[in-house]
């Protein structure tokens, strides 16, 4: 056999062991979807063993390849060729496949697999994600590089089907990045033709080649004609296009080779059987019947990575010793935003507001703090789906993020809530410390991708304003009813509605300090009172909650506890005023965290909430789901038990009965009802 022949030979046989990996272990599981890596095992190999740069004994070199499987299904394509690369997995682990605690689940994790650079699952998430990563490279670049020092020149790819496509998040995404020439973000289309249902005819039949065009983005169509050196070379003019992201669409056949399931919706979500198996590995001229066979000469050509990334990543490291020598300060700035540190002392004079300041809107309060947290933190940066002069999110002083000029840290999602949530996660990702902004009731449509912040543990911050019916005129469209308690029900999240100014400071010095978990930090559309710094505990947010005021002798227990969130509190305040006049003693709450509270310790939530004392009301002008956990069942709830209305704030509050008085009312008889129990 020639030379060529023989390496023609050699990158079959690799192709083939990501097919029969994916195969056999769908089918050790009886679960997952074998299809899918077996039409793209070509894909992968071509990007895994000669396009990428990335070190699998260091999956976190900074100036890696990024690589994003978006359509998240098709997980063991991304396992098998992570293991036969080097990465840290074992043949084990690919057999543990959709296991209890293996490090190869059902769809790609990030924190849990070596190599997995973002969580997908939801389709359109992977792609849109991409857009973050990518955006934060061209950032990083025009922020660190210089001259001929290049310190950061890596690309993002990705690999996304058609269920991807048919998301709407990744329209907004993509259109997105083609606005913003993002050159380094190159992805393949798996036009495959195959869904759940069946034929993506059912469903499916735009002119994805057309869309991607009008999105500003490089097109190339190679129908079916997929060998490797054509997908190379396809990939070295996608590479070559540096001012428009690129997308390469292929025509794949799931389930390639399979004698009896090629091209059939049946090999999508289920696995092959045994006997199709067989007959599939024969018709690849297999060595081997035996399950998770590896040739050792494939192995070892895979290998070859790990040598190939030391040396990419030794040539990176000298060029970076340069860069430092030439550039200390830059280096060190740099280095630590990889690292994920804050600079020393940055939240050492959080903002204070004190009473003389009158009435401040949260939101007016949270753009204060954030230009004095942009000051003492270089890799904050964030912007809002076109709400910046209502979310007021700009920082000041700072440009913005525009197409071929990416040094600002001003970012303009456009109205794209979705692919905002998914591009700031990128964006954390990527070593950003990165929020994005909208109205509450539009937080909605950035579920999906809130939900992927808290389940990578990303210290992604969500900026919402308009909190409550509070905002007004907009109507039950815009004011936000339930989305408190359903962000709330998210795991891993903190949801943090502050009641003024001072609590406004402390709550974003809380997100940006937090390294492992999003922030989502609610803020009102209307003016609040401020409150007495001197009150407000340096750890009230943390904490969760805090006394704001007691009527009665110290070391007395009250005879009731107003608990309440945000623009509430002063409501609370001046019914405990009322109840004190008709002698009831009365304590008031703030609980600007209500999660963190619940993760207090016993002793302290005591403290606040005394558990002798049953006579409790709760304030909040959001949906009540939740709020019976502290108030009892011998308590009330004061909140919204259907959508608001159109008509000035303080209208809406006193005909939806946030006043002072009603709260007085309910107070007084909750304590009555519960001395008759006595």
């Amino acid at each position: 056999m020639t030379a060529t022949g023989d390496r023609l030979s050699l990158d079959e046989l690799c192709v083939d062991t990501i097919r029969t990996l994916s195969m056999d272990a769908v089918q050790k599981a009886n679960s997952g979807h074998p299809g899918t890596p077996m039409a793209l095992a070509p894909l992968a190999y071509v990007l895994f063993t000669r396009t990428m740069r990335h070190n699998p004994r260091d999956p976190k070199w900074p100036d890696r390849d990024r690589f994003v499987l978006s359509c998240g299904h098709a997980s063991m394509l991304l396992y098998s060729s992570l293991y036969l690369s080097g990465y840290d997995l074992t043949l084990e682990d690919l057999e543990n496949f959709r296991q209890l605690h293996s490090k190869t689940p059902g769809h790609p994790e990030h924190g849990e697999v070596p190599g997995v650079e973002v969580t997908t699952g939801p389709l359109g998430q992977g792609i849109s994600h991409s857009v973050g990563m990518a955006l934060a490279e061209r950032m990083l670049a025009a922020r660190f590089n210089r001259g001929d020092h290049e310190i950061v020149d890596h690309h993002t790819y990705f690999i996304a089907s058609d269920g991807d496509l048919e998301e709407g998040i990744s329209g907004e995404a993509s259109s997105l990045a083609g606005h913003l020439g993002l050159g380094r973000l190159i992805g393949f289309y798996d036009n495959n033709h195959i869904s759940i249902e069946g034929n993506t005819s059912l469903a499916f039949s735009e002119d994805v080649a057309g869309r991607y065009e009008a999105y500003g983005w490089h097109v190339q169509n190679l129908g079916e004609d997929i060998a490797l050196e054509n997908l190379e070379a396809a990939l070295a003019n996608a590479q070559s296009v540096t001012d428009k992201p690129s997308i390469i669409i292929v025509r794949t056949h799931i389930a390639f080779g399979a004698p009896n399931k090629q091209d059939t919706a049946g090999a999508h979500g289920s696995p092959l059987g045994a006997d199709e198996i067989l007959a599939t590995k024969k018709a690849y001229g297999w060595p081997s019947e035996e399950p998770f066979y590896v040739p050792q000469a494939a192995l070892e050509h895979f290998r070859r990575a790990v040598d190939r990334g030391a040396a990419y990543q030794d040539d990176w490291d000298e060029r970076f010793a340069l860069y430092r020598a030439a550039y200390p300060e830059l280096a060190d700035e740099y280095e630590s935003m990889i690292e994920g540190r804050l600079p020393e002392g940055w939240d050492a004079n959080v903002p204070q507001f004190e009473v003389s300041h009158g009435e401040v809107a949260t939101r007016k309060a949270s753009q204060q703090v954030i230009q004095w947290a942009a000051a003492a933190v270089p890799s904050l940066v964030g912007g809002s789906a076109d709400l910046a002069p209502s979310t007021l999110t700009l920082i000041d002083g700072s440009d913005s993020v525009e197409p071929g000029a990416y040094s600002g840290r001003n970012l303009h999602f456009g109205i794209r809530e979705h692919a905002m949530g998914a591009v700031v996660n990128g964006l954390n990702l990527h070593y950003f410390r990165a929020f994005g902004s909208t109205f509450l009731t539009f937080s909605d449509y950035m579920k999906g991708s809130i939900r992927l912040a808290a389940l990578m543990k990303l210290p992604s911050i969500f900026v919402y304003t308009h909190d409550s019916i509070g905002l007004g005129e907009d109507g039950p469209t815009h004011q936000p009813i339930e989305h408190l308690a359903a962000l709330r029900a998210l795991p891993n999240i903190s949801v943090i509605r502050p009641a003024d100014a001072n609590e406004t400071a402390l709550a974003w010095r809380h997100a940006i300090a937090s390294k492992d978990h999003p922030c989502a930090l609610v803020f009102s559309r209307q003016n609040l009172p401020t409150m007495n710094p001197s009150g407000i505990p340096h750890d009230a947010v943390e904490r969760g909650a805090y006394v704001v005021a007691d009527s009665f002798k110290e070391g007395a227990d009250p005879d009731l506890i107003l608990i309440s969130t945000g623009s509430e509190v002063f409501i609370a305040i001046e019914a405990a005023g009322l109840l004190e006049a008709d002698g009831i003693a009365t304590r008031v709450v703030s609980m600007p965290c209500e999660d963190h509270f619940a993760a207090q310790d016993a002793a302290y939530r005591d403290s606040i909430l005394p558990p002798s004392v049953r006579a409790r009301v709760s304030v909040e002008a959001a949906a009540t789901f939740g709020w019976h956990r502290w108030v009892g069942d011998l308590g009330e709830v004061i909140g919204m038990e259907g959508f608001g209305a159109s008509a000035p704030a303080a209208a809406l509050y006193k005909y939806f009965g946030f006043t002072p008085e009603r709260v007085a009312e309910t107070g007084h008889a909750v304590v009555t009802r519960i001395n008759e129990r006595s």
